[in-house]
């Protein structure tokens, strides 16, 4: 019998199939659990987690924006930060048509903590601080458990 298939050619294309012929494996995880979010994802849900904390007692927190970034930025000569402290967080006040921004830098955050209890305590501290100095307050102002833990 002729009937034999042509050998596929090997090309750069995606595989369609695995080697054993029973398809690509699906996710690890289904989208609606823990271990499907990733580290930047829950970070900023701890950052979510302390805002929605503190806007019960500061109901002017909702006109601030509070950002999630990876690391701070070296913005020229005297503005950067020196060897020995990388900031955690940071404020931006508000300009023109534009509203006070929150800033909490999540890798400096991750090193310094260990497991994901540490984590949510430090964020929070880092928020409070920040909201603190953006509202002209003190920390233990903003939050009365500031410093407890």
């Amino acid at each position: 019998m002729d009937n034999r298939v042509p050998p596929r050619a090997a090309g750069p294309g995606p595989r369609r199939r695995d080697r054993h012929g029973r398809g690509m494996r699906g996710p690890i995880a289904p989208p609606q659990v823990p271990l499907a979010a990733s580290r930047a994802d829950a970070f900023a849900d701890l950052v979510q987690d302390s805002v929605e904390r503190l806007e019960r007692r500061w109901p002017q927190l909702a006109d601030i924006d509070f950002l999630v970034l990876e690391v701070p930025a070296l913005d020229g000569a005297g503005r950067g930060w020196s060897d020995e402290t990388v900031p955690l967080g940071g404020t931006v006040a508000a300009r023109e048509g534009r509203p006070a921004r929150v800033v909490v830098y999540r890798r400096p955050v991750e090193i310094r903590t260990k497991g994901r209890d540490e984590r949510a305590a430090l964020v929070h501290e880092v928020v409070v601080e920040q909201v603190a100095e953006l509202l002209g307050l003190t920390p233990e102002t903003v939050d009365p458990r500031y410093g407890e833990d």
